[in-house]
C-alpha cells in the first residue's frame, strides 16, 4: 500500500447533528444517552475505550481497556496495578478516555484524575469474572518481558492447581476510577465541519461550549 492509497481513505459523515441546545445539561446523562445508542447498534465491544496516560516525565502511552462501570462520579476499569498503565497512574494520576463509535460517527473524550476504587469494590467485581479469567490475573505479571508463551501457560496451570475453587483477589490487581473534569462529545458532519460540544466542570456545575471542528 502506498501513501496515495492511504490518503484516499475518506468518507463523508452525515448521520446526525449535535448542538449546545440539544445536549443534556449533565454530561453523564448525555453519555448514557449515546451509550444506549451504541448498545443498540451491534458493536463487538461497545464498552471498549482508549485510556491515555503519561509517566511522571510526561511520556505518553495509550491502550484499549473496557469500561466496567459508571458510578460515584467516575468511569471504572480494572487492571494490574504493576502494569505500564498502573505505573503511569502512580506517577501522574491524570488521564484521558476516548470512545470511538464509527457506525454512529461519534466519539467522546473524557479527561480527569484517576484514583483507585476500594478493595471491597475490586473484590466484588473480581468475583464476577469467569474462573479462568481470575486465574489469569494471578498468572500474568502484566507488561513484564517473558521468553515465550509457554512461560505464561505454565504459570496459568500452576495457579489453576493452587486455586481449584476459590480464587482470591491478587494484591496487585484492582479497579481505577477516572473522575471527569472535561467531556467532549464529537459528532461527524459533512465536509469535516464536525460538531463538537465540550463540558467543563466548575464549582457551579458544568459549563457547555461549542468548539470549532
Amino acid at each position: 500500500m502506498d501513501d496515495k492509497e492511504i490518503q484516499n481513505l475518506r468518507r463523508q459523515y452525515s448521520k446526525s447533528t449535535l448542538s449546545v441546545s440539544s445536549v443534556s445539561k449533565d454530561p453523564f446523562k448525555q453519555f448514557e444517552k449515546w451509550f444506549q445508542d451504541v448498545l443498540n447498534s451491534g458493536f463487538l465491544e461497545p464498552n471498549a475505550m482508549t485510556l491515555a496516560t503519561a509517566s511522571g516525565t510526561g511520556k505518553p502511552s495509550a491502550r484499549v481497556v473496557l469500561l466496567k462501570g459508571i458510578h460515584d462520579g467516575g468511569f471504572v476499569f480494572y487492571t494490574n496495578y504493576k502494569s505500564k498503565k498502573g505505573k503511569d497512574i502512580e506517577e501522574n494520576p491524570y488521564g484521558c478516555l476516548l470512545f470511538f463509535w464509527d457506525k454512529l460517527e461519534r466519539q467522546i473524550r473524557i479527561e480527569g484524575k484517576i484514583e483507585k476504587v476500594s478493595q471491597k469494590e475490586s473484590e466484588e467485581y473480581f468475583d464476577t469474572r469467569p474462573y479462568k479469567s481470575r486465574v489469569g490475573a494471578w498468572a500474568s505479571k502484566q507488561s513484564t518481558v517473558i521468553e515465550s508463551r509457554s512461560v505464561i501457560v505454565k504459570e496459568f496451570l500452576k495457579y489453576m492447581m493452587k486455586f481449584k475453587t476459590h480464587v482470591p483477589l491478587p494484591d496487585v490487581w484492582g479497579g481505577y476510577s477516572l473522575k471527569p473534569e472535561t467531556f467532549e462529545f464529537w459528532q461527524g458532519r459533512p465536509n469535516r465541519l464536525h460538531d463538537r460540544v465540550r463540558y467543563t466542570k466548575s464549582k457551579s456545575g458544568w459549563k457547555i461550549e461549542r468548539l470549532a471542528p
